[in-house]
């Protein structure tokens, strides 16, 4: 039997490190060779401004997909992926799965749909993938246990 996963200090992100910095490197060096070479083409100036704008848009793009990340503090988990945000409170979340081959983590949420969370995901450090996920899964256990006390009635 394993040792049991220690708990991290909260507030704790994770992020895909090296995954984040190939993305905006490879977004800045594209920005970059297609803006000049429209400097380097006898073209028009709105010729130019299409191609620093596809540019542009291919960085904006690797910009996005490099800003996943999961955020757990006291109140709970954001979870922020490619196209949106969501927060949830240590409550919903039931389980954190990272089965062998999965690109990225699953939250198992308590109103029976399953979140992924590409902020951890095995694709280039495969072993941080996995302690990252362990952590979150520890913390979703900690947090999310019942209390053995009774609990007082209100007035």
């Amino acid at each position: 039997m394993s040792d049991p996963t220690p708990l991290p200090d909260l507030p704790v992100t994770f992020r895909p490190g090296h995954t984040r910095a190939i993305l905006l490197t490879a977004g800045v060096a594209i920005f970059v060779v297609i803006s000049g070479i429209a400097l380097l083409l006898d073209i028009g100036p709105g010729s130019r401004l299409t191609f620093a704008v596809t540019g542009a848009l291919i960085f904006w793009a690797l910009a996005r997909l490099a800003r996943v990340k999961v955020v757990a503090d006291d109140s709970g988990v954001t979870v922020v992926n490619i196209a949106g945000k969501r927060r949830l409170a240590w409550a919903e979340i039931l389980r954190v799965n990272l089965r062998p081959g999965d690109p990225w983590v699953f939250l198992d949420l308590g109103d029976g749909t399953s979140l992924a969370a590409l902020g951890i995901q095995p694709g280039i450090a495969k072993q941080r993938a996995i302690a990252d996920a362990r952590a979150l899964r520890a913390l979703v256990e900690a947090h999310s246990a019942p209390s053995t006390l009774p609990h007082e009635p209100r007035s």
